[in-house]
C-alpha cells in the first residue's frame, strides 16, 4: 500500500523534444524517486511530431478516416514513454511506460475528440506499490470494444488532471514551453504580465477562448475535483502559475485577455422564423460532432431570420456541407463561411460586477477602428468577433486599456 500521496507530473511535447531533454526530464523523476515520492508521468509526444503524422496521413488522402488517424497519432506518445523508461532505467530506478489502453483509460468512441468515462487503477497501484515510476502515454485512450482514441490536441493535460483526481493526489504539475498563463499572449504583448494565480473559472474561458496553455477538458476535471494545477516552464525552476478555487482569490475585475483566428463564422440567412429551427440546425452539427462556440440570432424585419455559428476553423468546409443538407428544410436561403475572423476576449471574475467593463473595452476597439461583428458575454467573460488581420492590435490595445500589464492577484487563503 502506498503510504504517500501520489505526484501526478506532465511533460509537454517542448519538454521532451530532444534525446538530451528526455534525459533531463529522467533525472527530475529520478532525483524525486531517492526521495521516495510515488510519481506518475504523463508524457505527450515530442514536440511536431503529431504534425509530422497527420502530414503525412494528408499526403495519402485529404479526408483521412477518424479511427485510423487515431491510430496513426497515438504512435508519437508511444515513442516517448518508451525513451523516457528507458532513460530512468539508464539511471539505476525502474520505470514501466503505459499506453492509454495499458494503464485503463476507457473513453467514449468521438475518435479524434473522445471523453474520459472512467479510469481503472488497479495497475497503475501495484506498480506503484512495487517501486516503479509508471509513465503514461498522455492524449489516448481505448473504447470498451478495444478501439484507440485520442482526446483532441492538447488532451495530454486532461489524461494528466484526470489520472490526479483517479489517484486522489493534491496536485498535477504541468510543465510546457511557457512559464505559465499571462494577462496575454507575450509574443503578442511583450509586457504581459505572469498571473501567480487564477480561478477555474477563468481558466476554462482561457483555454475556450484560444488560449493553448491547458486544454479546456483538463480544467472542467480539475474544477469538478477540485485538483489545482501548477502550470510551469520545463526550462527552468521558477513557481508558475496556480489554478485552483475562485473562493481562495481575490477577485479582479479582468484577468487577461485571449484571441483565437482558428474559428470560423457560418452564417445561415433569412432562416424560417418558426419554433425548432434553431434545435435542428445545432442537432444537425451535433450529430456530425461539430461543436458549437457561440450561436447569435439576427432579427430581420423582412422574411425570416438569420443565424451566426462560431465554430471551429477545421469543421468549417464540413459543417457547411453538413448544414447543405438542411438548408431547404429550415428556409435558408444562403449558407456562408468566413474564416477570416478571430475572437478577442477578456476574462476576469469582475467582469459582470463591475461597471464600464464591457464600455472600456468597446472603446478601446473602436479608438483603433476595429469593427466588433458580433459580441458574446458570460459572468466572466466578454467575447467579441473581429477580422483576424486586426486580431493582434486587438489584443495590445485591450491589455494597454485595462493596464494588465500593472495586474496584481493575491491568494486569499494559505490552502492550495
Amino acid at each position: 500500500m502506498i503510504n504517500r500521496p501520489v505526484k501526478v507530473k506532465k511533460y509537454g511535447g517542448t519538454s521532451v523534444a530532444t534525446v538530451e531533454y528526455i534525459r533531463g526530464v529522467a533525472r527530475e523523476l529520478v532525483s524525486d524517486h531517492q526521495q521516495g515520492i510515488p510519481q506518475l508521468v504523463v508524457v505527450s509526444a515530442m514536440a511536431k511530431t503529431t504534425d509530422q503524422l497527420l502530414e503525412m496521413a494528408l499526403q495519402v488522402t485529404n479526408r483521412p478516416r477518424a479511427r485510423e488517424l487515431d491510430m496513426l497519432l497515438t504512435t508519437g506518445e508511444q515513442v516517448s514513454i518508451a525513451l523516457l523508461a528507458m532513460a530512468v532505467h539508464d539511471l539505476g530506478v525502474n520505470a514501466v511506460a503505459l499506453t492509454g489502453a495499458q494503464c485503463g483509460i476507457l473513453t467514449d468512441g468521438n475518435f479524434s475528440r473522445a471523453r474520459i468515462q472512467n479510469i481503472a487503477t488497479d495497475k497503475i497501484h501495484k506498480l506503484l506499490e512495487d517501486g516503479n515510476i509508471v509513465i503514461v502515454a498522455g492524449f489516448q485512450g481505448v473504447t470498451s470494444d478495444q478501439e484507440i482514441t485520442t482526446l483532441g490536441r492538447g488532451g495530454s493535460d486532461t489524461t494528466a488532471t484526470a489520472l490526479a483526481a483517479a489517484l486522489k493526489s493534491p496536485v498535477c504539475e504541468i510543465y510546457t514551453d511557457v512559464d505559465g498563463v499571462f494577462t496575454a499572449n507575450p509574443r503578442i504583448v511583450s509586457d504581459a504580465r505572469l498571473l501567480d494565480f487564477i480561478s477555474y473559472e477563468e481558466m476554462l474561458e482561457y483555454a475556450a477562448s484560444g488560449s493553448d496553455v491547458l486544454h479546456l477538458r483538463c480544467v472542467e476535471i480539475a474544477s469538478k475535483f477540485d485538483i489545482p494545477l501548477e502550470v510551469r516552464s520545463s526550462l527552468n525552476h521558477r513557481p508558475g502559475t496556480t489554478v485552483m478555487r475562485e473562493e481562495l482569490l481575490e477577485k479582479v475585475a479582468i484577468t487577461g485577455v485571449t484571441g483565437d483566428a482558428r474559428i470560423a463564422r457560418v452564417a445561415l440567412i433569412r432562416v424560417k422564423d418558426i419554433p425548432g429551427v434553431a434545435a435542428q440546425i445545432s442537432q444537425t452539427l451535433a450529430d456530425a460532432n461539430i461543436g458549437i462556440q457561440l450561436i447569435i440570432q439576427g432579427i430581420r424585419h423582412d422574411e425570416g431570420n438569420d443565424f451566426s455559428l462560431i465554430i471551429s476553423q477545421e469543421d468549417s468546409q464540413h459543417s457547411q456541407e453538413i448544414l447543405q443538407r438542411v438548408k431547404s428544410e429550415v428556409g435558408a436561403q444562403e449558407i456562408l463561411v468566413d474564416t477570416s475572423v478571430a475572437r478577442v476576449s477578456i476574462i476576469g471574475s469582475g467582469v459582470a460586477s463591475t461597471p464600464g467593463v464591457a464600455a472600456r473595452m468597446f472603446q478601446s476597439l473602436a479608438d483603433q477602428n476595429i469593427n466588433i461583428q458580433l459580441i458574446s458575454s458570460s459572468e466572466v467573460r466578454i467575447a467579441c468577433i473581429i477580422q483576424e488581420d486586426q486580431l493582434d492590435r486587438a489584443i495590445q490595445t485591450i491589455h494597454r486599456a485595462f493596464n494588465l500589464s500593472n495586474l496584481e492577484r493575491k491568494k486569499l487563503s494559505a490552502d492550495v
